[in-house]
């Protein structure tokens, strides 16, 4: 199945002083990712818009991804029912650099990732989606607020809490 990742922007009201780059840096706008899903339909970030969204590049066949995926599951577990300050909830977007469909999928099982939002274009470091957000290493993370903005970005460990917890609304 053909893949396709397209460059648009999340939408977004937009003024003439508020025009935002469309790039890999905080304070960008995130760039709209278009992949195969595990179930052969294409997921769009763009689809989980009004949401916090960790956008997680990772591959089975990685070490250092594979430790950190716990970390992943928790913060997942921890904010996906939280009330936030202006986001409608939390959710992960996996972009996995995986060649090979069935260790990706079997990778996803193992490790428990438990949200919807899996994709790739199987093209491992030849993924378009790699090249788009400037991912020379991986893990490596993204995390987009409500509007498509890029709040933070590398984010592991227990720091990965402490950026999802500026957004969650206090009691």
């Amino acid at each position: 199945m053909a893949l396709t990742t397209v460059v648009l922007a999340l939408a977004l009201p937009v003024s003439a002083q508020d025009e935002r780059r469309i790039g890999s840096s905080v304070g960008d706008l995130a760039p709209e990712l278009i992949l195969q899903g595990v179930d052969g339909d294409q997921v769009r970030l763009s689809d989980l818009r009004g949401q916090l969204v960790l956008v997680d590049f990772w591959a089975s066949w990685c070490g250092p991804c594979r430790r950190e995926n716990p970390n992943v599951v928790n913060a997942y577990k921890k904010y996906r029912k939280a009330k936030f300050k202006s986001a409608d909830g939390f959710t992960v977007a996996s972009v996995s650099l995986d060649r090979k469909q069935e260790s990706w999928e079997k990778a996803i099982k193992q490790d428990e990732l438990g949200w919807d939002w899996h994709g790739s274009d199987l093209g491992g470091w030849d993924s378009e989606a790699a090249a788009l957000y400037g991912v020379s290493s991986i893990p490596m993370s993204f995390l987009v607020d409500e509007n498509g903005i890029i709040v933070a970005k590398n984010l592991r460990g227990m720091e990965l809490h402490i950026q999802i917890d500026q957004h969650v609304a206090k009691l």
